[in-house]
Protein backbone atom coordinates (compact mmCIF):
# COMPACT_ATOMS: atom_id res chain seq x y z
CA UNK A 1 0.00 0.00 0.00
CA UNK A 2 1.19 3.34 -1.39
CA UNK A 3 1.40 5.77 2.24
CA UNK A 4 0.10 9.51 1.67
CA UNK A 5 1.87 12.28 3.23
CA UNK A 6 -0.46 12.10 6.58
CA UNK A 7 0.25 8.44 7.01
CA UNK A 8 4.03 9.04 6.28
CA UNK A 9 4.17 11.74 9.02
CA UNK A 10 2.71 9.63 12.16
CA UNK A 11 4.41 6.57 11.36
CA UNK A 12 7.67 8.28 11.35
CA UNK A 13 7.01 10.06 14.71
CA UNK A 14 5.83 6.57 15.76
CA UNK A 15 9.04 5.07 14.60
CA UNK A 16 10.65 7.34 17.10
CA UNK A 17 9.35 5.39 20.31
CA UNK A 18 8.40 2.42 18.53
CA UNK A 19 7.34 0.09 21.76
CA UNK A 20 5.03 2.61 22.99
CA UNK A 21 1.18 3.06 23.20
CA UNK A 22 0.43 6.66 21.75
CA UNK A 23 -2.60 8.41 23.11
CA UNK A 24 -4.19 11.29 21.08
CA UNK A 25 -2.55 14.38 22.92
CA UNK A 26 0.90 12.97 22.26
CA UNK A 27 0.62 12.20 18.47
CA UNK A 28 -1.12 15.66 17.90
CA UNK A 29 1.67 16.89 20.24
CA UNK A 30 4.30 15.09 17.88
CA UNK A 31 3.25 15.68 14.56
CA UNK A 32 2.54 19.10 15.08
CA UNK A 33 -1.14 18.95 13.72
CA UNK A 34 -4.13 21.02 15.79
CA UNK A 35 -7.16 18.75 14.34
CA UNK A 36 -7.64 15.06 15.45
CA UNK A 37 -9.27 14.36 12.25
CA UNK A 38 -5.43 13.94 11.08
CA UNK A 39 -5.03 11.69 13.29
CA UNK A 40 -8.22 9.83 13.07
CA UNK A 41 -7.41 9.60 9.11
CA UNK A 42 -4.22 8.83 9.19
CA UNK A 43 -4.52 6.24 11.89
CA UNK A 44 -6.97 4.28 9.64
CA UNK A 45 -4.98 4.62 6.45
CA UNK A 46 -1.97 2.67 8.62
CA UNK A 47 -4.07 0.12 10.68
CA UNK A 48 -5.57 -1.02 7.01
CA UNK A 49 -2.10 -1.33 5.94
CA UNK A 50 -1.52 -3.69 8.74
CA UNK A 51 1.66 -0.80 10.28
CA UNK A 52 -0.59 -0.12 13.84
CA UNK A 53 -3.71 -1.17 15.56
CA UNK A 54 -6.06 0.98 17.22
CA UNK A 55 -7.21 0.52 20.52
CA UNK A 56 -10.50 1.93 22.19
CA UNK A 57 -11.88 2.08 25.83
CA UNK A 58 -15.26 3.61 26.65
CA UNK A 59 -14.82 5.85 30.25
CA UNK A 60 -18.01 7.40 32.06
CA UNK A 61 -17.92 10.72 32.92
CA UNK A 62 -20.91 11.79 35.90
CA UNK A 63 -21.14 15.49 36.25
CA UNK A 64 -23.70 18.03 38.32
CA UNK A 65 -26.90 18.70 35.94
CA UNK A 66 -28.86 21.83 36.79
CA UNK A 67 -30.60 20.80 39.80
CA UNK A 68 -27.54 19.63 40.78
CA UNK A 69 -25.73 22.59 41.04
CA UNK A 70 -28.63 24.16 42.94
CA UNK A 71 -28.24 22.14 45.17
CA UNK A 72 -24.52 22.08 45.49
CA UNK A 73 -24.89 25.93 46.60
CA UNK A 74 -28.24 25.79 48.60
CA UNK A 75 -28.27 21.89 50.00
CA UNK A 76 -30.55 19.07 48.83
CA UNK A 77 -34.06 19.11 49.32
CA UNK A 78 -34.21 16.47 51.78
CA UNK A 79 -31.26 17.86 53.59
CA UNK A 80 -32.89 20.96 53.93
CA UNK A 81 -36.13 19.75 55.37
CA UNK A 82 -34.02 17.47 57.52
CA UNK A 83 -32.33 20.38 59.09
CA UNK A 84 -35.72 22.10 59.24
CA UNK A 85 -37.38 18.73 61.50
CA UNK A 86 -34.23 19.00 63.61
CA UNK A 87 -34.99 22.69 64.45
CA UNK A 88 -38.65 22.86 64.47
CA UNK A 89 -40.87 21.60 67.74
CA UNK A 90 -42.27 18.24 67.64
CA UNK A 91 -45.40 19.58 67.52
CA UNK A 92 -44.62 22.03 64.25
CA UNK A 93 -43.73 18.80 62.50
CA UNK A 94 -46.34 18.93 60.36
CA UNK A 95 -46.53 19.63 56.49
CA UNK A 96 -48.43 23.31 57.25
CA UNK A 97 -45.27 23.72 59.69
CA UNK A 98 -43.19 23.27 56.45
CA UNK A 99 -45.32 25.20 54.65
CA UNK A 100 -44.97 28.27 57.10
CA UNK A 101 -41.37 28.26 57.37
CA UNK A 102 -41.15 29.06 53.68
CA UNK A 103 -41.11 25.40 51.39
CA UNK A 104 -43.14 25.40 48.26
CA UNK A 105 -45.62 23.40 47.53
CA UNK A 106 -43.82 21.67 45.04
CA UNK A 107 -40.59 21.43 46.77
CA UNK A 108 -42.91 19.89 49.87
CA UNK A 109 -44.57 16.57 48.19
CA UNK A 110 -40.78 14.84 46.83
CA UNK A 111 -39.00 16.31 50.16
CA UNK A 112 -41.59 14.21 52.02
CA UNK A 113 -40.89 11.63 50.15
CA UNK A 114 -37.40 11.05 49.70
CA UNK A 115 -37.38 11.39 54.10
CA UNK A 116 -40.15 8.26 54.12
CA UNK A 117 -38.04 6.32 51.49
CA UNK A 118 -34.94 6.69 54.52
CA UNK A 119 -37.38 5.94 57.33
CA UNK A 120 -39.66 9.26 58.09
CA UNK A 121 -42.74 8.37 58.11
CA UNK A 122 -46.18 10.44 59.19
CA UNK A 123 -48.33 9.82 62.61
CA UNK A 124 -50.82 12.22 63.57
CA UNK A 125 -50.65 14.65 60.89
CA UNK A 126 -46.56 15.02 62.22
CA UNK A 127 -43.26 13.65 60.92
CA UNK A 128 -41.70 11.28 63.48
CA UNK A 129 -38.39 9.49 62.70
CA UNK A 130 -37.55 6.34 64.98
CA UNK A 131 -33.64 5.93 63.94
CA UNK A 132 -32.51 9.47 63.29
CA UNK A 133 -28.78 8.59 63.25
CA UNK A 134 -29.62 6.39 59.69
CA UNK A 135 -31.19 9.20 58.32
CA UNK A 136 -28.66 11.75 58.70
CA UNK A 137 -25.62 9.25 58.12
CA UNK A 138 -27.51 8.65 54.77
CA UNK A 139 -28.34 12.64 53.90
CA UNK A 140 -24.36 13.00 54.68
CA UNK A 141 -23.50 10.77 52.59
CA UNK A 142 -25.74 12.35 49.57
CA UNK A 143 -24.43 15.53 50.09
CA UNK A 144 -20.51 14.76 50.06
CA UNK A 145 -21.74 12.81 46.39
CA UNK A 146 -22.92 16.06 45.15
CA UNK A 147 -20.11 17.99 46.75
CA UNK A 148 -17.25 16.14 45.10
CA UNK A 149 -19.20 16.66 41.89
CA UNK A 150 -19.10 20.15 42.52
CA UNK A 151 -15.27 20.05 42.11
CA UNK A 152 -14.90 18.55 38.94
CA UNK A 153 -16.43 15.96 37.08
CA UNK A 154 -15.73 11.98 37.92
CA UNK A 155 -15.29 8.95 36.79
CA UNK A 156 -18.25 6.78 37.26
CA UNK A 157 -16.25 3.54 37.74
CA UNK A 158 -15.01 5.83 41.49
CA UNK A 159 -18.27 7.05 42.45
CA UNK A 160 -21.06 4.89 44.63
CA UNK A 161 -22.66 3.09 42.02
CA UNK A 162 -25.67 3.32 44.18
CA UNK A 163 -25.58 7.43 44.68
CA UNK A 164 -25.10 7.12 40.87
CA UNK A 165 -28.26 5.40 40.04
CA UNK A 166 -30.14 7.20 42.78
CA UNK A 167 -29.37 10.25 41.57
CA UNK A 168 -29.73 9.42 37.97
CA UNK A 169 -33.07 8.46 38.77
CA UNK A 170 -33.56 12.23 39.91
CA UNK A 171 -34.35 14.96 37.33
CA UNK A 172 -31.89 16.63 36.25
CA UNK A 173 -29.13 16.04 39.19
CA UNK A 174 -26.31 14.71 37.66
CA UNK A 175 -25.31 13.96 33.85
CA UNK A 176 -23.68 11.15 32.83
CA UNK A 177 -21.38 11.27 29.37
CA UNK A 178 -19.82 8.39 27.85
CA UNK A 179 -16.37 9.58 26.33
CA UNK A 180 -14.58 6.97 23.69
CA UNK A 181 -10.44 7.12 24.26
CA UNK A 182 -8.42 5.40 21.51
CA UNK A 183 -4.62 5.01 21.93
CA UNK A 184 -2.30 3.50 18.95
CA UNK A 185 0.63 1.29 18.60
CA UNK A 186 2.83 -0.12 15.87
CA UNK A 187 2.46 -3.67 14.62
CA UNK A 188 5.71 -6.04 14.46
CA UNK A 189 5.45 -4.66 10.29
CA UNK A 190 5.03 -1.22 11.40
CA UNK A 191 7.81 -1.53 13.97
CA UNK A 192 10.45 -2.39 11.05
CA UNK A 193 9.44 0.18 8.59
CA UNK A 194 12.62 2.15 7.96
CA UNK A 195 11.74 5.64 8.80
CA UNK A 196 14.25 7.39 5.78
CA UNK A 197 11.63 5.90 3.24
CA UNK A 198 8.84 8.31 4.66
CA UNK A 199 10.14 11.53 3.66
CA UNK A 200 7.00 13.55 2.66
CA UNK A 201 6.87 14.44 -0.67
CA UNK A 202 4.61 16.98 -3.22
CA UNK A 203 1.40 14.95 -3.91
CA UNK A 204 -0.91 15.09 -6.82
CA UNK A 205 -4.66 14.58 -5.85
CA UNK A 206 -6.38 15.62 -8.91
CA UNK A 207 -5.61 16.32 -12.82
CA UNK A 208 -6.11 19.46 -13.95
CA UNK A 209 -5.57 20.38 -17.98
CA UNK A 210 -2.50 23.24 -16.38
CA UNK A 211 -0.90 20.47 -14.87
CA UNK A 212 -0.99 17.81 -17.83
CA UNK A 213 0.40 20.59 -20.48
CA UNK A 214 3.35 20.80 -17.84
CA UNK A 215 6.03 19.15 -16.42
CA UNK A 216 5.85 19.57 -12.65
CA UNK A 217 4.05 16.38 -12.42
CA UNK A 218 6.72 14.18 -13.59
CA UNK A 219 8.81 14.67 -10.44
CA UNK A 220 5.65 14.65 -8.09
CA UNK A 221 4.06 11.62 -6.80
CA UNK A 222 0.07 10.83 -7.07
CA UNK A 223 -1.59 10.29 -4.42
CA UNK A 224 -3.27 7.84 -3.53
CA UNK A 225 -6.64 6.15 -4.42
CA UNK A 226 -8.04 3.02 -3.47
CA UNK A 227 -11.32 1.92 -5.19
CA UNK A 228 -12.31 -0.84 -2.92
CA UNK A 229 -12.36 1.57 0.52
CA UNK A 230 -15.79 2.02 2.13
CA UNK A 231 -17.17 5.53 1.57
CA UNK A 232 -19.67 7.06 3.63
CA UNK A 233 -23.57 7.10 1.89
CA UNK A 234 -24.50 10.63 1.06
CA UNK A 235 -27.84 11.78 2.23
CA UNK A 236 -29.41 12.57 -0.58
CA UNK A 237 -32.03 15.48 -0.79
CA UNK A 238 -35.55 15.34 0.13
CA UNK A 239 -38.34 17.37 0.62
CA UNK A 240 -39.52 18.47 3.68
CA UNK A 241 -42.63 15.89 4.77
CA UNK A 242 -45.47 19.20 4.89
CA UNK A 243 -44.18 20.10 1.34
CA UNK A 244 -44.27 16.31 0.52
CA UNK A 245 -47.87 15.95 1.52
CA UNK A 246 -49.08 18.55 0.28
CA UNK A 247 -48.27 17.28 -3.30
CA UNK A 248 -49.69 14.14 -2.81
CA UNK A 249 -52.90 15.88 -1.58
CA UNK A 250 -52.35 18.30 -4.89
CA UNK A 251 -52.03 15.68 -6.73
CA UNK A 252 -55.00 13.65 -5.80
CA UNK A 253 -57.37 16.56 -6.24
CA UNK A 254 -56.00 16.92 -9.62
CA UNK A 255 -56.63 13.10 -10.40
CA UNK A 256 -60.03 13.60 -9.29
CA UNK A 257 -60.28 16.66 -11.82
CA UNK A 258 -60.26 19.29 -9.55
CA UNK A 259 -58.14 22.72 -10.61
CA UNK A 260 -56.35 24.75 -8.07
CA UNK A 261 -56.79 28.17 -6.70
CA UNK A 262 -54.71 30.80 -5.00
CA UNK A 263 -55.26 33.47 -2.72
CA UNK A 264 -53.87 36.71 -0.84
CA UNK A 265 -53.16 36.17 2.68
CA UNK A 266 -53.95 39.69 3.54
CA UNK A 267 -57.99 40.23 3.64
CA UNK A 268 -60.34 42.63 4.15
CA UNK A 269 -62.76 41.71 7.50
CA UNK A 270 -65.52 41.69 5.08
CA UNK A 271 -64.50 39.08 2.39
CA UNK A 272 -63.07 37.07 5.12
CA UNK A 273 -66.00 36.76 7.42
CA UNK A 274 -68.82 39.12 5.84
CA UNK A 275 -69.44 37.39 3.06
CA UNK A 276 -69.70 33.86 5.02
CA UNK A 277 -72.44 35.25 6.62
CA UNK A 278 -70.50 35.57 10.07
CA UNK A 279 -72.35 38.23 12.18
CA UNK A 280 -69.96 40.95 13.36
CA UNK A 281 -70.60 40.02 16.70
CA UNK A 282 -69.18 36.79 16.11
CA UNK A 283 -65.90 35.91 18.92
CA UNK A 284 -64.13 34.47 16.13
CA UNK A 285 -63.91 38.16 14.58
CA UNK A 286 -62.55 39.70 18.23
CA UNK A 287 -58.21 40.23 18.32
CA UNK A 288 -58.39 36.91 20.44
CA UNK A 289 -59.20 35.26 17.48
CA UNK A 290 -57.55 37.01 15.19
CA UNK A 291 -54.74 38.42 13.49
CA UNK A 292 -55.97 42.06 12.29
CA UNK A 293 -53.14 44.79 10.61
CA UNK A 294 -51.87 47.59 11.67
CA UNK A 295 -50.43 48.44 7.77
CA UNK A 296 -52.82 48.25 6.02
CA UNK A 297 -54.80 49.33 8.78
CA UNK A 298 -58.12 48.60 6.03
CA UNK A 299 -58.74 47.11 2.64
CA UNK A 300 -60.68 48.70 0.43
CA UNK A 301 -63.90 46.88 -0.87
CA UNK A 302 -66.19 48.33 -3.68
CA UNK A 303 -69.16 49.46 -2.18
CA UNK A 304 -71.58 47.27 -4.39
CA UNK A 305 -70.14 44.41 -2.28
CA UNK A 306 -70.47 46.14 1.46
CA UNK A 307 -74.19 47.59 0.02
CA UNK A 308 -75.23 43.59 -0.42
CA UNK A 309 -73.22 42.31 2.65
CA UNK A 310 -75.62 44.97 4.67
CA UNK A 311 -78.60 44.31 3.53
CA UNK A 312 -77.53 40.75 3.76
CA UNK A 313 -76.99 41.26 7.57
CA UNK A 314 -79.04 43.19 8.51
CA UNK A 315 -82.42 41.93 7.03
CA UNK A 316 -81.38 38.67 4.52
CA UNK A 317 -81.67 41.13 1.38
CA UNK A 318 -83.72 38.99 -0.92
CA UNK A 319 -82.47 35.47 0.43
CA UNK A 320 -85.79 34.35 2.72
CA UNK A 321 -83.32 35.07 5.47
CA UNK A 322 -83.95 37.52 8.59
CA UNK A 323 -80.42 38.28 8.23
CA UNK A 324 -78.53 39.38 11.91
CA UNK A 325 -80.33 42.66 12.54
CA UNK A 326 -78.73 45.42 13.92
CA UNK A 327 -76.00 47.96 11.52
CA UNK A 328 -73.83 46.65 9.71
CA UNK A 329 -70.95 48.34 10.07
CA UNK A 330 -68.85 49.25 6.69
CA UNK A 331 -65.47 50.18 8.61
CA UNK A 332 -65.77 46.83 10.21
CA UNK A 333 -65.94 44.81 7.46
CA UNK A 334 -62.68 47.25 5.77
CA UNK A 335 -60.50 46.40 8.52
CA UNK A 336 -56.82 44.66 7.42
CA UNK A 337 -56.21 40.93 8.49
CA UNK A 338 -54.26 37.69 7.49
CA UNK A 339 -56.72 35.33 6.25
CA UNK A 340 -58.53 33.04 9.24
CA UNK A 341 -59.11 30.60 6.59
CA UNK A 342 -58.75 29.83 2.82
CA UNK A 343 -62.37 29.52 2.09
CA UNK A 344 -61.69 33.40 1.58
CA UNK A 345 -59.79 32.29 -1.65
CA UNK A 346 -63.41 29.90 -2.64
CA UNK A 347 -65.92 32.88 -2.25
CA UNK A 348 -64.11 35.18 -4.27
CA UNK A 349 -64.05 32.87 -7.07
CA UNK A 350 -67.47 32.74 -7.04
CA UNK A 351 -67.43 35.98 -7.44
CA UNK A 352 -65.72 36.05 -9.90
CA UNK A 353 -67.51 33.29 -11.90
CA UNK A 354 -70.99 33.30 -10.66
CA UNK A 355 -72.07 31.19 -13.81
CA UNK A 356 -69.37 29.20 -14.55
CA UNK A 357 -69.13 25.67 -13.26
CA UNK A 358 -66.09 24.46 -11.08
CA UNK A 359 -64.78 21.47 -9.06
CA UNK A 360 -61.60 23.91 -7.48
CA UNK A 361 -59.31 23.12 -4.34
CA UNK A 362 -56.63 25.20 -2.67
CA UNK A 363 -54.06 24.50 0.03
CA UNK A 364 -52.90 28.12 1.82
CA UNK A 365 -51.41 29.03 5.09
CA UNK A 366 -53.95 30.99 7.59
CA UNK A 367 -53.37 32.72 10.69
CA UNK A 368 -55.27 32.57 14.03
CA UNK A 369 -54.97 33.89 17.73
CA UNK A 370 -54.06 30.30 18.44
CA UNK A 371 -52.33 29.17 21.95
CA UNK A 372 -49.29 27.03 20.96
CA UNK A 373 -49.47 23.04 21.89
CA UNK A 374 -49.00 19.89 20.76
CA UNK A 375 -52.04 20.16 18.43
CA UNK A 376 -52.34 24.37 17.61
CA UNK A 377 -50.47 26.62 15.90
CA UNK A 378 -50.96 30.01 15.33
CA UNK A 379 -50.15 29.45 11.40
CA UNK A 380 -50.93 26.43 9.77
CA UNK A 381 -52.64 25.45 6.86
CA UNK A 382 -56.14 24.56 5.34
CA UNK A 383 -56.73 22.35 2.20
CA UNK A 384 -60.23 24.18 0.80
CA UNK A 385 -62.35 22.83 -1.75
CA UNK A 386 -65.34 23.73 -3.63
CA UNK A 387 -67.93 22.09 -6.25
CA UNK A 388 -70.19 24.96 -7.51
CA UNK A 389 -72.67 23.27 -10.26
CA UNK A 390 -76.38 23.25 -10.84
CA UNK A 391 -76.78 19.70 -9.54
CA UNK A 392 -74.54 19.72 -6.57
CA UNK A 393 -75.95 18.08 -3.64
CA UNK A 394 -74.78 16.72 -0.02
CA UNK A 395 -74.57 13.13 -1.32
CA UNK A 396 -71.93 14.14 -3.90
CA UNK A 397 -69.99 15.99 -1.48
CA UNK A 398 -69.91 13.21 1.21
CA UNK A 399 -68.94 10.89 -1.81
CA UNK A 400 -65.70 13.47 -3.13
CA UNK A 401 -64.36 13.14 0.37
CA UNK A 402 -64.78 9.67 0.73
CA UNK A 403 -62.77 9.54 -2.49
CA UNK A 404 -60.00 11.75 -1.07
CA UNK A 405 -59.22 10.25 2.14
CA UNK A 406 -59.81 6.56 0.23
CA UNK A 407 -56.73 7.68 -1.54
CA UNK A 408 -54.90 9.29 0.99
CA UNK A 409 -54.79 5.62 2.80
CA UNK A 410 -57.90 6.40 5.42
CA UNK A 411 -61.18 4.26 3.62
CA UNK A 412 -62.81 4.25 7.28
CA UNK A 413 -64.98 7.41 6.96
CA UNK A 414 -68.25 8.90 8.10
CA UNK A 415 -70.02 11.74 8.42
CA UNK A 416 -71.80 13.27 11.63
CA UNK A 417 -74.10 16.31 11.46
CA UNK A 418 -72.64 19.68 12.88
CA UNK A 419 -73.30 23.66 12.75
CA UNK A 420 -70.99 26.63 10.87
CA UNK A 421 -72.41 29.81 10.39
CA UNK A 422 -72.06 29.77 6.66
CA UNK A 423 -73.14 26.03 5.42
CA UNK A 424 -76.82 24.48 5.79
CA UNK A 425 -76.80 21.48 5.89
CA UNK A 426 -73.19 21.04 7.56
CA UNK A 427 -71.06 18.02 8.73
CA UNK A 428 -67.85 16.97 10.52
CA UNK A 429 -66.14 14.44 8.36
CA UNK A 430 -64.51 11.53 10.80
CA UNK A 431 -61.65 9.05 9.61
CA UNK A 432 -61.23 5.49 11.82
CA UNK A 433 -57.40 5.93 12.95
CA UNK A 434 -55.68 3.38 15.67
CA UNK A 435 -58.83 2.35 17.57
CA UNK A 436 -60.81 5.44 17.43
CA UNK A 437 -62.83 8.48 15.22
CA UNK A 438 -60.82 11.63 14.72
CA UNK A 439 -62.62 14.82 13.22
CA UNK A 440 -60.28 16.44 10.32
CA UNK A 441 -62.62 18.66 8.97
CA UNK A 442 -66.12 20.58 8.26
CA UNK A 443 -67.94 20.40 5.12
CA UNK A 444 -71.56 21.83 4.19
CA UNK A 445 -73.92 23.13 1.37
CA UNK A 446 -73.24 27.37 1.41
CA UNK A 447 -76.11 29.40 3.01
CA UNK A 448 -78.23 31.12 0.40
CA UNK A 449 -77.19 34.15 2.54
CA UNK A 450 -73.46 33.37 1.19
CA UNK A 451 -74.16 32.48 -2.54
CA UNK A 452 -76.72 34.58 -3.95
CA UNK A 453 -75.19 38.31 -3.22
CA UNK A 454 -72.11 36.76 -5.05
CA UNK A 455 -74.74 36.34 -8.43
CA UNK A 456 -75.40 32.30 -7.90
CA UNK A 457 -78.41 30.42 -7.42
CA UNK A 458 -76.64 27.30 -7.90
CA UNK A 459 -75.66 24.80 -4.64
CA UNK A 460 -71.83 25.23 -3.23
CA UNK A 461 -70.47 21.78 -1.91
CA UNK A 462 -67.31 23.38 0.49
CA UNK A 463 -64.96 22.04 2.91
CA UNK A 464 -62.35 23.09 4.96
CA UNK A 465 -59.78 20.65 6.43
CA UNK A 466 -56.44 21.21 8.77
CA UNK A 467 -53.56 19.50 6.98
CA UNK A 468 -51.13 19.54 10.02
CA UNK A 469 -53.88 17.26 11.75
CA UNK A 470 -53.62 14.89 8.43
CA UNK A 471 -50.02 15.41 8.91
CA UNK A 472 -49.96 14.02 12.23
CA UNK A 473 -51.87 10.87 11.10
CA UNK A 474 -50.05 10.08 7.82
CA UNK A 475 -46.28 10.57 9.75
CA UNK A 476 -47.52 9.22 12.84
CA UNK A 477 -47.03 12.09 15.26
CA UNK A 478 -48.38 13.09 18.50
CA UNK A 479 -46.96 16.51 18.88
CA UNK A 480 -48.19 18.64 15.68
CA UNK A 481 -45.23 21.28 15.94
CA UNK A 482 -42.87 18.33 15.46
CA UNK A 483 -43.46 18.76 12.02
CA UNK A 484 -41.78 22.40 12.28
CA UNK A 485 -38.47 21.58 14.46
CA UNK A 486 -35.50 21.81 12.60
CA UNK A 487 -34.15 18.65 13.21
CA UNK A 488 -32.83 17.18 10.33
CA UNK A 489 -31.98 13.86 11.49
CA UNK A 490 -35.51 12.98 12.96
CA UNK A 491 -36.97 14.61 9.86
CA UNK A 492 -34.85 12.47 7.40
CA UNK A 493 -36.59 9.47 9.77
CA UNK A 494 -40.36 10.38 8.73
CA UNK A 495 -41.96 8.30 5.91
CA UNK A 496 -41.41 9.33 2.53
CA UNK A 497 -44.48 10.43 0.91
Amino acid sequence: MSLGNHERRMLRVMLSDASRTWNLSDLLEATGWSDQVHIAGAGTGLAEAGLLEISESIASTVSLGPEGEKAAKEGLLESRIWDWMQDAPASERTMQGLFSAGFERHEAGPGVGLLKAMGVRVEAGAFVCDDEGSVATKIASRTSFIESLAESPKDSESLDSALVDHFGSRKNLIATEELTARTWSLTKTGAATDAATLEEVTQIGQLTPELLQGDSWRDAEFKPFDVNAPAPIPAGGRPHPMQALIERIRSVFLEMGFSEIEGDYVQSAGWNMDALFIPQSHPARTMQDTFYLAEPASVEVAPEMLDLWASVHEHGHDTGSKGWGGIFDRTEAQKGLLRTHTTVNTIRHIAENPNEPCRVFGIGRVFRQETLDRTHLPEFHQIEGIIHEPDANLPMLISTLKTFYAKMGYPDVRVRPAYFPYTEPSVEVEVYWRGEWLELGGSGIFRPEVTEPLGTEWPVCAWGMGLERLAMLVLGLDDIRELYQPDLERLSKMPIL
